[in-house]
């Protein structure tokens, strides 16, 4: 574990330390910052997303006015609403009660989403290969000339019709 107190960040900044710091930062399973400003706080943020490679997606837990800077710099922002007012819930992209809350947030809610994408990406994608690939057969049929296989109520109906299953799956689906 690391501990970086807001005196530290500063000297790093100062003395252009950075890559030191992510070094030592990425060595650690927990790094700890107290007694930080919320700029400081985003620069955290800012600082891990830019200088590791591939790179990784930045979750950042707040619950106060102090915290939004670094909400807003992540990719993932989570406000917790508490004492401390709303502020972060409102610069967040998700809101929870408490803090106990964010183990289903993440867990349960962050795989059904990662799952309901993946299912929705295939069948756009299959869905538009099909129309694709008719179209590219038959050119090869009516001799490169142009003329168009369907009529434009039936793009619009292929389209139409082919969208219900994926607004089933939403409806449906937990």
């Amino acid at each position: 574990a690391l501990m970086v107190t807001g005196a530290s960040l500063e000297a790093v900044a100062e003395q252009d330390l950075r890559g030191a710091l992510l070094e030592v930062t990425t060595l650690c399973k927990v790094v700890i910052a107290c007694r930080v400003s919320p700029l400081q706080k985003a620069w955290m943020v800012k600082l891990v997303r830019t200088g590791i490679a591939p790179q990784p997606v930045t979750l950042s837990i707040g619950d106060g006015a102090n915290d939004v800077p670094m909400i807003q710099e992540a990719q993932v922002g989570v406000g917790i609403s508490g004492r401390e007012g709303r502020q972060a819930v409102n610069a967040a992209d998700f809101a929870i009660a408490q803090f106990r809350y964010l183990q289903r947030l993440l867990l349960i809610h962050g795989r059904l989403d990662y799952r309901r994408m993946c299912k929705f990406i295939l069948y756009s994608f299959w869905k538009n290969a099909v129309l694709t690939l008719l179209l590219f057969y038959y050119t090869f049929i009516s001799g490169f000339s142009g003329t168009s296989m369907f009529d434009g109520y039936v793009w619009t109906s292929f389209n139409v019709i082919l969208f219900a299953p994926i607004i089933a799956t939403g409806v449906f689906d937990r």
